[in-house]
């Protein structure tokens, strides 16, 4: 079966019995494991549980074509069902998923975790067609997506956060799931959920039941949680191509998406736009650089300023739409999304 976008989270909070076997891909590999990681929860209670679910890789699934019915159709030794994760897998291991769908087990489940598959994957188009499976897609989150994250985790600990300092996380800290998590807990220990620590000045933090703001998740996260980024932006719209190649070669090397930068890039040059419009309109230089939400962090506001007279409300409009093709191109298969990004970078910059 194939999940529309507003299904997806009912989905994976609680799996449709009707679905044996589920796929779980995308490009965030973050998003794929949690998922999964939810998913399997719901079957058996620890995921490690030697008894009761097993870990096979698809290359393993190739080379024993049988496993896969012997650990499906095993009963558990404590009642219940049993779990079987397939981690790592392609196209490949479609003609084995395909036998075991025509007599699926009715008690275990089968997660099958994958990176990127196409449309026109045959994996992803047996889950999706069939229906006693499904495929769970797992893309790099939007901001909305960020923000009702944000706001879930925060509130789960016994905060309550600000507008700005939700909107700030939300546009700074998109990219792996993985990554956005480790950024939260970052945050959460600097409010003090687990540990002795202390706010800014060594002042000591308010109990659980306090407004996380603006202050404290720049505090904690620093410049939206990974500094290259922030660093890769600004010295592409400064014009500083050397650096702003030498950061996107970093970036890459540490496995961040191409998406994620474009996303960056693109959400760095609709404040510009904004602003400059503002500008445009009657407004003081200084008077619309404050009036943007999230507020620009303060070291970096010489350089933003420096953007605005660099480039023409023509240009920006012309930035803008180039990258939004981009981002579409970067969802089509085959396409050289590492070439397409580091030359938008270049093209901007120079």
């Amino acid at each position: 079966m194939k999940l529309s976008y507003r299904d997806i989270e009912p989905f994976v909070k609680s799996p449709r019995p009707a679905a044996r076997v589920i796929l779980v891909y995308g490009p965030d590999n973050g998003l794929v494991r949690e998922r999964a990681k939810i998913m399997g929860l719901t079957i058996v209670s620890d995921l490690n549980d030697p008894f009761n679910a097993v870990t096979l890789s698809g290359d393993s699934l190739l080379e024993d074509t049988a496993r896969l019915n012997d650990e499906a159709s095993a009963m558990s030794m404590m009642g219940g069902g049993r779990l079987i994760r397939i981690t790592a897998a392609s196209d490949k291991i479609t003609p084995i998923i395909k036998d075991y769908l025509e007599n699926p087990s009715e008690q275990n489940l089968v997660i099958i975790e994958a990176d990127s598959l196409g449309p026109r994957s045959a994996l992803r188009m047996l889950c999706e067609k069939v229906k006693n499976a499904a495929a769970v897609p797992c893309y790099v989150e939007e901001e909305r997506d960020i923000s009702s994250l944000v706001q879930e985790t925060v509130r789960h600990a016994g905060f309550t956060i600000d507008r700005d300092a939700t909107m700030w996380l939300s546009a700074n800290i998109i990219g792996d799931r993985a990554r956005v998590r480790m950024e939260l807990e970052k945050l959460l220990t600097y409010m003090g959920v687990s540990g002795d620590y202390k706010g800014l000045n060594g002042a000591a933090l308010p109990p659980n039941g306090t407004t996380i703001s603006f202050t404290d998740v720049q505090a904690s996260c620093g410049s939206g949680g990974d500094r290259n980024l922030d660093d890769l932006v600004y010295s592409a719209a400064s014009g500083d191509t050397a650096k702003a190649m030498r950061f996107l070669d970093l970036l890459l090397q540490e496995g961040t998406l191409e998406i994620v930068i474009l996303r960056s890039l693109q959400n760095h040059f609709r404040r510009l736009h904004l602003t400059k419009s503002r500008i445009e309109q009657g407004a003081q230089v200084k008077d619309a650089v404050k009036s943007l939400t999230p507020r620009l962090f303060f070291k970096l506001e010489n350089a933003f300023i420096a953007q605005l007279h660099r480039f023409s409300l023509a240009k920006l409009t012309l930035i803008l739409t180039r990258l939004s093709e981009l981002e579409s191109q970067t969802k089509q298969s085959g396409t050289p999304v590492k070439a397409l990004c580091a030359q938008a970078i270049l093209s901007i910059s120079r």
